[in-house]
């Protein structure tokens, strides 16, 4: 989660520096989600997500250097530098992708579970969405076809309580119990503290090991709270300052850190080791970005197919 949180940070500096251009969704206050969820599958598996992506990205075990290039539009990133923040993709690791389409990355998600199951593979799919796109239509459709195709897909909401600058509780009929909806299509579903690793470990292990038994798709609704704003571009003048204190969240990694303190999993010294070497590693990515080359002008005719 450390590293997460780090490389957010840095890739915050160098868009205000100007390396960093076009659209920036940091997923800083998120990362318990993507880590615990993430690590309770298998490297086979395949993980797709929606714009606010880098944070599943390095879960999934993107490159840090790959993805910094790729915010930076070099010629080393992981599209190639034409993706861009909301583009990070890794085949190799079975990583499909953010998508700048609210909800867009949905009927993808079932697709590849469809595949999946049509080769009679083992493989679950876990797709990432937040809470504005459960008003889009392709978020139904997609629960309604996994619910009647028994799609081995794990449906995981993200719900940092706003969409874009919108409080869920003025978009959305089911405020902040969107996961009743899954109900509806036939598909357990649960709400569980996103802010939480251990707990969204525990409970995305136990909805992949019920996929995999060939039971159907599973819901959870992971509720968390993002502190930056929607984008760099967003100065969040629509929530209070002290919001988060005043909804008693705490910060996962400072959650995790105190747990292994207190139950001798780690002690301060280990971790302040474990916390020098994240920042080397993100160090490293930042000057591996800077130095990348851009991308040749030829390769703006290239992979364009329409």
């Amino acid at each position: 989660m450390l590293l997460i949180r780090r490389f957010e940070e840095a890739c915050g500096r160098l868009y205000m520096q100007g390396k960093i251009r076009g659209f920036l969704h940091l997923y800083i206050g998120e990362e318990a989600i993507a880590v615990g969820a993430i690590s309770a599958l298998r490297p086979d598996d395949y993980v797709i997500g929606h714009y606010r992506d880098h944070g599943h990205a390095i879960a999934k075990g993107m490159d840090p250097k790959i993805a910094m290039a790729e915010l930076c539009g070099k010629s080393t990133g992981s599209s190639g530098g034409k993706g861009g923040s909301m583009h990070l993709f890794d085949v190799e690791r079975h990583f499909m992708g953010g998508h700048a389409i609210v909800g867009g990355q949905m009927p993808i998600a079932a697709g590849l579970a469809l595949s999946s199951k049509y080769k009679k593979e083992d493989l679950v799919t876990l797709c990432f969405f937040g809470d504005g796109a459960v008003n889009q239509g392709e978020f139904h459709e997609t629960l309604n076809l996994a619910s009647v195709w028994k799609l081995p897909i794990l449906f995981l909401l993200e719900n940092n309580l706003y969409g874009m600058g919108t409080h869920v509780d003025r978009t959305h009929a089911g405020g902040r119990h969107i996961y009743e909806v899954a109900s509806a299509y036939d598909i357990p579903g649960v709400q569980i503290d996103g802010m939480d690793v251990l707990g969204v470990n525990e409970c995305v292990s136990e909805a992949v090991k019920s996929i995999r038994k060939g039971e159907g798709p599973r819901f959870i609704e992971a509720m968390c709270y993002r502190y930056r704003g929607h984008s760099m571009a967003d100065p969040t003048m629509y929530r209070e300052r002290d919001e988060a204190q005043e909804l008693g969240i705490k910060d996962p990694i400072d959650s995790l850190k105190n747990f292994m303190i207190q139950f001798d999993v780690a002690g301060e010294e280990e971790l302040a080791k474990i916390a020098a070497k994240v920042d080397e590693q993100v160090n490293e990515a930042v000057q591996f970005a800077e130095d990348s080359p851009a991308p040749d002008m030829d390769a703006m005719y290239t992979n364009v197919y329409a």
